[in-house]
């Protein structure tokens, strides 16, 4: 992994965040050039170090780089989604442990967070889903971070998608991310956002 440094507290320089947020899409189309797998391992790597709830880092993925893997997640996919997955370089089926809490004793070793969720399977689930997601949004940072675009979905059929890769239940789907390079000349004009007002107040 690329050793991190920066002054604590400075702003990183408008190149990035023009990458991070000002300029980066969701892209629908990608160009017919492979990804790295030594890049889906560095984004990991990144998003990894994000804060989640008693570093409970419940995000699994699997990234779905062969045709044959990908022809697996077809049956699951809306028929807006299908021909924009099939095409992309790699695709990551992001999903949450319900059963993270295993881990607790080496990664929050301080306290018996173990015990917090055994035998709370609702409390579990929602803290497995919350972080999960918020890791997610990690993940598509990072893939930003390292030059690769992204097409995050939600339009696919959960259970089909646990049922074909996570059968024994302890994983579940989350969102499904397009990764590759895209193809700028497909992308549709950029939607408005709220403004500040319309989504926030400073109370």
């Amino acid at each position: 992994m690329t050793e991190l440094t920066n002054e604590r507290g400075a702003a990183i320089g408008a190149a990035a965040l023009t990458q991070l947020f000002g300029e980066a899409r969701t892209h629908n189309a990608f160009l017919d050039r492979p990804v790295p797998e030594q890049l889906l391992v560095e984004a990991l790597d990144l998003a990894k170090m994000g804060p989640t709830a008693v570093n409970s880092q419940p995000l699994r993925v699997l990234f779905l780089r062969s045709e044959a893997a990908k022809a697996r997640l077809r049956p699951a996919l809306s028929p807006g989604n299908v021909a924009k997955t099939m095409g992309a370089p790699v695709v990551a089926i992001a999903g949450y442990d319900v059963a993270f809490y295993e881990h607790l004793p080496v990664l929050f070793p301080h306290v018996d967070a173990k015990s917090w969720f055994v035998g709370k399977e609702a409390h579990a689930e929602r803290t497995a889903f919350q972080n999960g997601t918020l890791q997610a949004g990690y993940l598509l940072l990072a893939l930003r971070a390292l030059g690769l675009d992204a097409g995050p979905m939600t339009g696919f059929d959960n259970a089909k998608v646990d049922a074909e890769f996570f059968p024994d239940g302890r994983v579940k789907s989350n969102i499904l991310v397009n990764i590759g390079y895209g193809d700028d000349a497909k992308l549709y004009p950029r939607s408005p956002r709220l403004a500040f007002d319309q989504m926030a107040k400073a109370l």
